[in-house]
């Protein structure tokens, strides 16, 4: 069983030609608007690709409410813990240039008003994986993360965006989730060499007794962790649009490792899916299914061992 407590979102995504200059306005032919949030993105992932998963969090008193929860209804995410706040739903707004890189800005609204307490205890048991990403109250990921320690589930914390993570956290947590900016902020946040980002996951991995996963876009990732070091290539792909593909190789991770696969397996399986993902447009519209994964897994070239 998967609990994802994280931010829920309406996301509205131009394609742009090009990103704009300060004071510039510009113009695209049209846009999407499609439910997101790092939360709700990643709970869709890991249920499209076999996980049973609970969703917690805020969703607002207002008309994007509904639609911010629909892709999470469609593919069987239980949203009982899901509630309304006195607060607008959050929105994010994405643009997108041809060559699939994107810029976004977050609205957060209900998201800030996501609480801890929402996650019962009966929901936190060593048949648990938690999965927490940094779009709510960070302080409220910390009470959830130092109540799931205590009763034996696993921990993933995603730090995205980029925040500061306090080491009583680092070290209570199984699973850290991080691209090169972000592994580096929290590198250098406790003291530790943040460059070359090659580097991060031993030195992360080895002064917490956690797994660090560093992704690098296309290049892949390096995961370093109790089975030793990988460095796992990135599927051959042309991108259409790589917003989300992070949040899908979090779900993505936390299906596999919560059925069971090591670290290499759920790396490669979590890599493969946030490949997929780049080949269409959209967040949550964009994730693979499981028989999709499975099917793309042989064209993902060979991970190496690292020493």
């Amino acid at each position: 069983m998967i609990v994802v407590f994280g931010s829920i979102n309406i996301d509205i995504e131009m394609q742009v030609e090009r990103l704009p200059h300060s004071g510039e306005t510009l113009l695209c032919r049209d846009y999407l608007l499609v439910p997101g949030g790092k939360g709700a993105n990643q709970a869709r992932a890991a249920a499209l690709t076999g996980a049973s998963v609970k969703m917690f969090g805020k969703v607002g008193d207002d008309s994007f409410a509904d639609s911010a929860t629909e892709y999470l209804l469609a593919a069987n995410v239980d949203l009982a813990g899901v509630a309304a706040a006195a607060a607008n739903t959050g929105v994010a707004t994405i643009l997108v240039e041809p060559t699939g890189e994107n810029c976004i800005t977050v609205g957060a609204g209900a998201n800030l008003e996501a609480r801890a307490d929402q996650v019962p205890d009966s929901a936190l048991t060593p048949e648990t994986t938690l999965l927490l990403q940094m779009e709510v109250t960070e302080s409220e990921n910390w009470r959830l993360v130092e109540r799931a320690k205590k009763r034996g589930a696993r921990v993933i914390l995603n730090v995205a965006p980029a925040g500061m993570v306090p080491e009583a956290v680092l070290q209570s947590i199984d699973v850290l989730v991080a691209n090169e900016v972000e592994g580096a902020a929290v590198a250098r946040e406790v003291g530790l060499d943040a460059a070359p980002a090659s580097r991060i996951p031993r030195a992360l991995a080895q002064r917490y007794a956690l797994t660090c996963i560093i992704t690098l876009g296309g290049a892949g990732l390096i995961s370093f962790g109790p089975d030793g070091g990988w460095s796992v290539p990135g599927l051959p792909i042309s991108p259409v649009d790589t917003t989300g593909a992070g949040d899908v190789f979090v779900g993505a991770l936390a299906a596999a490792l919560d059925r069971g696969d090591d670290q290499q397996a759920a790396t490669r399986f979590a890599a493969t899916a946030a490949g997929l993902s780049c080949q269409k447009a959209g967040t949550q519209a964009s994730a693979p299914t499981l028989e999709e994964v499975e099917a793309a897994l042989p064209s993902l070239p060979e991970s190496r061992r690292l020493a």
